[in-house]
């Protein structure tokens, strides 16, 4: 299972909180997974982007909530998951059945946290499933990247920084680290999303094999 892409949290009918992500690294991971072989669930947000390989299933979604329900009706029937999508961490308290008008004065909105998907899966992760997270961080990248690794339980996480010129939201191109559980990081140069998505697809196979030789 893959997930790509943002969540578009709702205010009113016509108006939502979102984020930059154009999905990019998610469909990129999905097609590479299915070039290898794998049969893939792709769960994504509202993106431009169309999958092309026969092998992936893919469910759409809006909010995190809708993408929390797919992730975890689907995880149990995966090998593993990597979570790419940029979920929102907060969605309104309320949503305004009418479009919101303008006044004069501030508008306040009150927002409530958004279940965490990857905790979650990480909670439910059985010994012989994979999970990979990310972190897109704009400050004290390693050190919320590893806090994150271990507070979710996942196996890896894939780290990529907002100071870096050329990766991040809405870039055909990305610069990652890949940090393990056991303190190893390998770093990557800058590649396109394509040459990254291979990247992450090979350390996994390596990753799979070298288990099981033990």
């Amino acid at each position: 299972m893959v997930t790509a892409g943002p969540t578009h949290e709702k205010l009113d009918p016509v108006r939502f909180i979102g984020n930059y992500s154009s999905g990019k690294m998610g469909f990129a991971l999905a097609e590479k997974l299915a070039s290898a072989g794998s049969r893939v669930i792709l769960v994504c947000g509202p993106v431009q982007l169309q999958s092309h390989h026969p092998s992936i299933e893919r469910i759409d979604v809006t909010t995190a909530d809708e993408m929390y329900e797919e992730c975890v009706n689907c995880f149990g029937l995966c090998d593993g998951a990597i979570m790419t999508a940029a979920v929102a961490d907060y969605a309104p308290l309320v949503y305004e059945q009418e479009k919101i008008k303008r006044t004069k004065g501030n508008l306040i909105l009150e927002l409530r946290p958004n279940k965490d998907i990857a905790a979650e899966l990480g909670r439910r992760k059985r010994p012989d499933q994979i999970l990979v997270g990310f972190a897109l961080e704009s400050q004290h990248e390693l050190e919320n990247a590893r806090t994150k690794l271990a507070s979710k339980n996942l196996d890896l996480i894939v780290l990529n920084s907002l100071r870096v010129e050329g990766a991040g939201f809405g870039h055909d191109t990305n610069k990652i680290s890949i940090l393990g559980r056991n303190g190893e990081m390998l770093d990557f140069p800058l590649k396109s999303k394509t040459e990254v998505a291979s990247d992450i697809v090979d350390y996994l196979i390596a990753m799979e094999e070298g288990q099981s030789a033990d």
